[in-house]
């Protein structure tokens, strides 16, 4: 029987998803975890690389966040959910591995670099503020891959430079070493970002676009309504190309068997936008409600959450310490062993 292979993947909590997280990640993550060895982390210590100032807020999000996960249809006892700051051997792995890495490797990875760009509210706009724990993300993540003997880490195209600076690390490794740790591959999604309310390419809770996993039924409505149509369909009769279309686009997602239908009624003007919005947004509450009724199970069993990650963390620190075993072994620093 062919073992089946570690998938590593993670998430900070700074916020509650949204959809563009649902159809962006968690819903792939769903569907892996079925034939994979699946870890998914709660990166709180990678959280507070940019929210150092308020840690109370990082704390709350483990919660909140795990709740998600669990009420989007990660199952505990297929994928480990584990907590970041739990497993020390990460955090010992990244100072290893920061030997092995130059700043101006890391200052020259393109995710980083788009990273700082859209930061610049906390690092300035000169860039002089940027963190030491900030620049050095790609050495954490290597070390979550890592401690975890991770041979699978599903990214989207903009996180492909992170995993390859994580190869380069373990291949730097294992030359000085010997070969000791996994090289780690990436698995990379097809699904592309999802767009906000607003048609801008990002959804965001910053940027108020986002439709969150936990919203009412009213704000949905609420921000369904405010959504962006065609701007040249002034007038209800008037034909309109649903391809720039807000709505359309999201009817794409939670609306396929009626979809052809709105199509076409869009494009011959026999449908008017407050209609396709309002069939939107029940469209919307239709497909969220499993998801909620799943929330509301766990938010009323909340014992039964902090078991889960209890129990994931365990198994996760256990593998953990195996492989920081075999790294201290090769380093000659397994000292009373």
């Amino acid at each position: 029987m062919t073992e089946k292979k570690t998938i590593l993947t993670g998430i900070r909590p700074t916020g509650n998803l949204h959809l563009g997280h649902y159809f962006g990640a968690v819903g792939n993550w769903i569907k892996l975890q079925e034939n994979y060895n699946t870890f998914i982390e709660i990166a709180d210590v990678q959280a507070l690389t940019d929210n150092f100032n308020n840690p109370e807020k990082v704390r709350k999000n483990v919660r909140e966040l795990t709740l998600d996960l669990l009420a989007c249809g990660i199952d505990p006892k297929k994928a480990t959910i584990f907590i970041q700051s739990r497993i020390p051997e990460i955090a010992e792995l990244t100072v290893y591995y920061s030997n092995l890495v130059t700043i101006a490797r890391l200052q020259r990875n393109p995710t980083i670099k788009t990273e700082i760009s859209q930061k610049k509210e906390i690092f300035g706009n000169s860039g002089e503020s940027v963190t030491y724990g900030f620049l050095g993300y790609p050495v954490s993540q290597t070390a979550d891959i890592t401690a975890l003997n991770g041979n699978l880490v599903p990214v989207g195209e903009d996180q492909l430079p992170l995993i390859e600076q994580a190869r380069e690390i373990v291949r730097k490794f294992n030359s000085i070493y010997g070969e000791t740790l996994k090289e780690p591959e990436h698995l990379l999604s097809n699904l592309p970002r999802l767009k906000g309310l607003d048609g801008n390419e990002k959804m965001g809770k910053s940027l108020g676009n986002a439709i969150f996993l936990v919203d009412g039924e009213e704000l949905i409505t609420k921000k369904v309504m405010e959504a962006i149509t065609d701007k040249n369909k002034i007038r209800k009769d008037d034909k309109a190309n649903p391809d720039v279309c807000m709505v359309y686009y999201y009817h794409k997602l939670v609306s396929k068997e009626n979809l052809e239908t709105i199509c076409y009624e869009c494009k011959e003007g026999k449908r008017g936008c407050v209609n396709c919005k309002k069939e939107l947004a029940k469209n919307m509450i239709e497909f969220l409600k499993p998801i909620k009724e799943r929330r509301r199970y766990y938010e009323n069993n909340m014992n039964e959450v902090d078991k889960i990650l209890e129990e994931g963390t365990k198994l996760a620190k256990l593998e953990a310490e195996k492989t920081m075993h075999q790294v201290k072994k090769a380093m000659k620093i397994d000292y009373f062993e």
